[in-house]
């Protein structure tokens, strides 16, 4: 059992119950046999920049732990998510198949799993390999089948795609439901105080942010002036369940309590914990002991009780005597973005520092900064400290993880995900050929070239209301990185030949 002190909110915790009768499973193992395969924790972070940890330059916040895993482990300084917005690149680490597949993007709070669970995906394969499987914090990715019953068992959702256990965020911080959801149940719901969510219209008699501004703690745009929560309005409306909802300053440490607790119960056998921390996604609102740790207001914040988060994680493994058969990865799912939705005064408070290092655009964008990730391995006694300027996308971490733990890849899965364990592991700097880049146009990196086709559709109002450096063009781009890392000039004029191969090679790809 675990209990939100500051809330006094009891979350039943099945995981002790569930994790007992995992014991008997194939390939589940015994307590008693030696642990030979490592435990595998990826550590992902919600629109956390290249630019945004000490070590790759950050001033105006302090991220030690994050700091401690570069220097003693892989730091790679040209690895990137899939896409440059969150569901695209959640899905593309999830199953090894772009997104564009799938025809993926930002999902609703109530939008169906886009997961096809007759697919192999990360965490079946290792569940074959023999681990027990947990997922814990934004998951994002679809529940359901459409028209969820959120007072229900809902399904499909992470146990019909090879999780054992899980405890989410449903959507993201910004959207309703306002809950957790442990095993595909809401956390404590009574039965009696049903909860309802729409995404088109007002339900029950909850206020929103359009009606009533001066109850919010922080102003929001049109799209996020549902329902009010926590004096937070959303994106969307809800009602019902309000002795469940989180508080949004508590859900770092509820989330880190749940982690605690899936590491210690597997301790004894091979696990892969998928960790999708919430922060730094808006709404940014901290526990208060980390306000005021940076200069930067509620998203320097933010990144400390991230930090903070991270090094909870490895102070568990170390506790437990499992850092040095641990491996850690930590990454984001995309670039940063500063004004999204809320007035935070991120704008106004960021300083000198570059969120997105040296590289241009942001979140959303096609940019390098769009998808370029700050990117850390850690795992002590296996893994030799040091830089990697290895080419590498997380849609390989399906099958360069296969390859470390022996599974082979089933026909018709993972489809577009290669093995570079190598390079992950920092033994080579060769990664990726060619890679695509995709946000609301496509990139194709090949080597220091990086070409971008021209867009088709209209850039949508609100990314032109945020004025962010989308890299969208109705003409195709070129850049050379080597020379040019912040694509300032577009040399696509004077190497007319290299542009149009790469542009063969991206619709290649695309069929």
């Amino acid at each position: 059992m675990y209990q939100n002190k500051s809330r006094h909110l009891t979350i039943s915790n099945g995981l002790a119950l569930s994790v007992l009768s995992l014991a008997s499973c194939a390939g589940a193992g015994d307590h008693n046999k030696t642990v030979t395969k490592p435990n595998i924790v990826i550590i992902y972070i919600d629109d956390l920049g290249f630019g945004d940890i000490g070590v790759n330059g950050a001033k105006g916040v302090q991220t030690p732990n994050i700091d401690r895993m570069a220097q003693n482990g892989v730091n790679f300084t040209d690895a990137h998510c899939s896409a440059a917005t969150c569901t695209p690149s959640r899905f593309s680490l999830l199953t090894g198949s772009y997104a564009f597949r799938n025809n993926a993007a930002i999902l609703p709070g109530d939008a169906p799993l886009i997961i096809n669970p007759e697919k192999g995906t990360l965490p079946s394969m290792l569940q074959k390999a023999g681990y027990t499987t947990g997922v814990i914090g934004k998951w994002h990715l679809g529940l359901g089948k459409g028209e969820v019953n959120w007072n229900e068992e809902i399904k499909p959702g992470p146990n019909e795609i090879g999780f054992d256990y899980s405890f989410l965020v449903p959507a993201t911080l910004d959207r309703v439901p306002t809950v957790f959801v442990e095993n595909q149940k809401i956390v404590n719901l009574d039965s009696e105080d049903t909860v309802i969510v729409n995404y088109h219209h007002k339900v029950g008699n909850l206020p929103t942010g359009i009606e009533h501004p001066e109850m919010l703690k922080m102003k929001a745009d049109l799209q996020h002036s549902g329902t009010i929560i926590d004096s937070i309005s959303r994106i969307g409306y809800m009602s019902g369940g309000e002795k469940v909802w989180w508080k949004d300053e508590d859900i770092a440490d509820v989330l880190v309590d749940q982690v605690k607790n899936f590491i210690h119960e597997n301790s004894k056998r091979p696990f892969f914990l998928y960790f999708a921390i919430t922060d730094i996604h808006v709404p940014r609102a901290p526990n208060s002991r980390f306000v005021g740790k940076s200069t930067m207001g509620p998203r320097g914040d933010a990144i400390a009780e991230m930090d903070w988060t991270t090094g909870e994680v490895l102070n568990t493994l170390e506790e437990l005597g499992l850092s040095k058969n641990t491996l850690v990865i930590f990454s984001s799912d995309n670039g940063p973005i500063l004004d999204d939705g809320y007035s935070d005064q991120a704008v106004e408070k960021l300083g000198d520092d570059k969120p997105g290092g040296p590289f241009r655009g942001a979140k959303y964008s096609v940019f390098e900064a769009g998808t370029r990730m700050p990117t850390i391995v850690y795992w002590p006694g296996k893994v030799k400290a040091g830089t990697s300027a290895a080419m590498l996308t997380q849609v390989d971490l399906y099958a360069s993880l296969a390859k470390l733990v022996g599974q082979k890849v089933e026909a018709g899965n993972a489809p577009d995900s290669e093995d570079h364990l190598d390079a992950w592991l920092g033994k080579t700097g060769k990664g990726r050929e060619i890679m695509p880049e995709e946000a609301f146009t496509m990139g194709l990196r090949m080597s220091d070239w990086k070409y971008i086709a021209p867009q088709t559709t209209p850039t949508p109002d609100w990314m032109i209301n945020k004025q962010i450096e989308s890299g969208l063009s109705t003409e195709p781009q070129l850049y050379n990185l080597k020379t040019d890392i912040g694509e300032t000039k577009n040399v696509i004029a004077s190497h007319p030949q290299i542009a149009e191969r790469m542009k063969k090679l991206l619709e290649e790809i695309e069929k």
